[in-house]
């Protein structure tokens, strides 16, 4: 563990609130909150030689005074500068006392990025550095940090640098051997080079030893999890019965060879002596809740209690209105209640009453079903998605008077199972690998802006014949020296572009809870015809009556992320389609042609991962993917499949890291287990 971070010089307690908010809340925490990018200071260049786009350096002098307006309550700097090529105008925003600085004739090196407004080039909010200053941070690498509102860059790379010179060597944790064999640097030469590394290939050698570390660790913590469940027994046997077997057989549709065989799997478990510990991986669409529907029926009906975990609570609502229907259906019975962070204070007393006294058979629920104040009677089955994969400790809030529940994760993110089997470890592997007759596949394009007005009227059309879009955005609103779409202003064109008579709204993580499930349920019920959103959509929103998906800047997405995206569609009777807009005018990548020839989920997971190297250190992060610090399951796989070799290594000789050799290692494990594990297991 580490220290306060009040222990650091500058940090009070306004400072402190605002790293705990980036999930900082020791100095421990600080020391691996690793940069997400870096920033090089290359040599300056002439002004003529500037381009659009990009953020360069120019050494020029100031050749004009300097213009002061304010525009929507925005002031704006401005000034021009000269060198032998040619002058230039400069801006920046909300930053009076320049004007002090910029005297007529002073001379520095203006570096920031080049926009073209109103037809003409110019920088914006450039950085200024004397000369000299400049010539010390020639060509090193700066770090960029995760931020947020309040927290500057600045006062993140003050605290590590002065953490970086007070916090004491850490002992090698990891034996000599797997260092030698696997050419890893050493530990405190890779923490310190990562913050503030003096060139590429220096960053690269120590980034390689922490990715090694991050997977090695979480691995053997995976393995130490697997051995748990396996003497863990089974305190909720269920017997088979022929309902699921009936409810199956009155089904609208027949199951695929695949969900047959993995809900044969799950039964089997169910009914098995230890307890379950599975992994449903399946692609989008390829039916998945029915197995979790069908495994809720079999405990319900051995009278067991059993749990349906959401990530949004408009998804909970929609789980518990499908587990509804099916039993009208089925003309079943089973006692079910919904529990979410919004309902009433009475509601969640009714909720609680009905659970703790076993009158609830099942729950479905967002998070809030692992509060404190929830108390399940005989809680024999959890079933989560990924995002809420369980830790050892979320799994005991779980317990039912000391006994631990079988555990069913369901996953649409679909990682190549030879990863799969690495990372998933722990959990038992099914895998739906058909997708149900009765979709239709999904029509894609990949086209330049040029193509916009066809599909803003293509979307037009699709409103008129009754169907529903989606709309993506990387951004949530325009920020300085991006270029991108945002959400925000994007709905403000489409409203000027689409018949008035069509209501656009949009959605974005940064709005409350309730005012997205506003939104979402609205979508849901056909009342927002398009829907303008970041990526917030991607998980697991049913909606069958959307069918255009189109995604702008699609190159700046990861192919896991835009498959799922992609899923959004296709799930209802009608044909649907999928837009990729590239935002940058270059050949369409690689990566964008894959998603335009396939809709297989497993072969678009193979193909990306051969893509993608160990050297990619910038490549595009999968969202969806398990959220490590440095680690990238895709850029990193052959790092991930060596870390899996030294963890069952060193567990074969020695399983409980009693050996004097595996001292630092065990105690590292320890504070591993209680932070970072949990947090990638959730």
């Amino acid at each position: 563990m580490g220290q306060s971070l009040r222990t650091l010089k500058g940090v009070g307690e306004k400072t402190e609130k605002l790293f705990w908010k980036v999930g900082i809340y020791d100095t421990d925490d600080l020391l691996h909150y690793y940069p997400r990018n870096y920033d090089e200071y290359e040599t300056p260049v002439d002004i003529a030689e500037l381009k659009e786009g990009t953020v360069q350096a120019v050494s020029a002098a100031v050749c004009s005074g300097v213009y002061v307006n304010s525009v929507k309550g925005r002031q704006i700097i401005s000034v021009n500068i000269a060198d032998q090529s040619g002058k230039f105008p400069v801006v920046w925003f909300n930053l009076p006392y320049l004007k002090k600085t910029l005297r007529k004739g002073s001379w520095f090196v203006f570096r920031g990025r080049i926009v073209r407004k109103q037809g003409k080039l110019e920088m914006e909010h450039p950085e200024i550095f004397t000369p000299s200053a400049y010539e010390e941070i020639l060509h090193h690498l700066q770090p960029i940090y995760g931020l947020t509102a309040g927290l500057s860059n600045k006062t993140v790379v003050k605290m590590i640098t002065q953490l970086l010179e007070s916090v004491p060597m850490q002992s090698e944790y990891l034996p000599e051997e797997f260092r030698e064999r696997y050419e890893l640097a050493d530990i405190n030469y890779a923490l310190r080079t990562i913050h503030f590394p003096p060139n590429k290939e220096e960053l690269l050698v120590s980034r390689k030893r922490l990715v090694f570390d991050e997977f090695f660790l979480f691995i053997l913590s995976v393995r130490k999890m697997k051995e748990k469940t396996e003497e863990t027994p089974n305190c909720f046997p269920v017997r088979e019965t022929w309902l699921t077997e009936e409810i199956i057989e009155r089904l609208p549709y027949s199951l695929t060879g695949a969900q047959l065989n993995a809900w044969h799997e799950i039964e089997r478990d169910l009914a098995g002596r230890r307890m379950m510990s599975r992994l449903v991986q399946g692609d989008v669409g390829s039916g998945k809740t029915i197995l979790a529907f069908l495994a809720m029926c079999l405990v319900a009906d051995n009278g067991y209690q059993a749990a349906l975990m959401a990530p949004t609570e408009v998804l909970a609502r929609q789980h518990y209105e499908g587990f509804q229907k099916l039993m009208e259906e089925q003309n079943l019975s089973f006692p079910t209640v919904l529990l979410t962070g919004s309902d009433t204070a009475r509601e969640k007393r009714l909720a609680y009453a009905k659970i703790a006294s076993g009158e609830a058979l099942v729950i479905i629920g967002t998070h809030a079903l692992i509060q404190e104040k929830v108390e399940y009677a005989n809680l024999a089955l959890v079933i989560t998605d990924e995002q809420h994969r369980f830790g050892v400790k979320q799994r005991e809030a779980l317990t039912t008077r000391g006994n631990p529940p079988n555990v069913l994760v369901m996953s649409a993110t679909p990682i190549p199972r030879t990863l799969a089997i690495i990372l998933y470890g722990d959990l038992d592997i099914s895998v739906i690998d058909e997708l149900p007759a009765r979709r239709l596949p999904i029509k894609n394009c990949v086209v330049n802006t040029s193509y916009r007005p066809k599909a803003y009227s293509f979307i037009e059309r699709q409103v008129r014949e009754g169907r529903q879009a989606y709309v993506i955005c990387p951004m949530v609103e325009e920020s300085e020296g991006m270029e991108a779409e945002n959400v925000l202003d994007y709905t403000e064109k489409l409203r000027e572009n689409l018949s008035s008579d069509i209501r656009i709204e949009y959605l974005h993580g940064k709005m409350k809870a309730k005012e997205k499930n506003v939104v979402m349920e609205a979508f849901a019920q056909g009342a927002i015809q398009v829907l303008v959103s970041t990526t917030v959509v991607e998980v697991g929103v049913n909606v069958p009556n959307a069918t255009v998906m189109m995604v702008e800047n699609a190159e700046r997405f990861g192919l896991a992320q835009l498959h799922q995206l992609r899923g959004r569609v296709g799930r209802g009777e009608y044909q649907s389609y999928c837009i990729f807009i590239q935002g940058n005018q270059e050949q369409v990548s690689k990566r964008l042609e894959i998603l335009n020839k396939s809709n297989d989920g497993f072969y678009i997971a193979g193909e990306d991962l051969k893509l993608r190297g160990p050297g990619d250190l910038f490549g595009i992060r999968q969202s969806g993917d398990m959220e490590f610090k440095i680690g990238d399951i895709y850029n990193d796989s052959a790092t991930l499949t060596k870390a899996s070799e030294a963890a069952d290594e060193i567990l074969a000789l020695d399983p409980e890291l009693d050996l004097e050799q595996h001292r630092f290692l065990k105690e590292r494990m320890g504070s591993y287990g209680q932070s970072e594990a949990e947090n990638i297991s959730l």
